[in-house]
């Protein structure tokens, strides 16, 4: 099963989250540190990650794509599908 082609605005938001999350992590320091970005700029890139994720949800709820986040196989079996037993603990 191939991924559905995606957007112009799907593939720019993705690209702007890769880049904002690499330069997170560039400048990500050991703890106890202090980071050398503003914590206005921290509160920023916050904001901008959450506002991308929310239109992100907004795309795939329009294209009719399901909003989960982990890939899956085409032949593995759905959540429902799944049978979880329970015990009772032996005292």
């Amino acid at each position: 099963m191939s991924e559905p082609e995606l957007s112009v605005e799907e593939r720019i938001l993705q690209a702007v989250k890769l880049t904002l999350a690499g330069v997170i992590k560039d400048t990500a320091t050991p703890h106890g540190m202090r980071h050398p970005l503003s914590d206005a700029t921290i509160r920023d890139l916050r904001q901008c990650l959450a506002l991308i994720s929310a239109r992100e949800r907004e795309l795939a709820q329009a294209a009719g794509r399901p909003i989960g986040g982990q890939p899956r196989y085409a032949d593995e079996p759905g959540r429902a599908d799944k049978v979880i037993g329970f015990y009772k603990k032996k005292p």
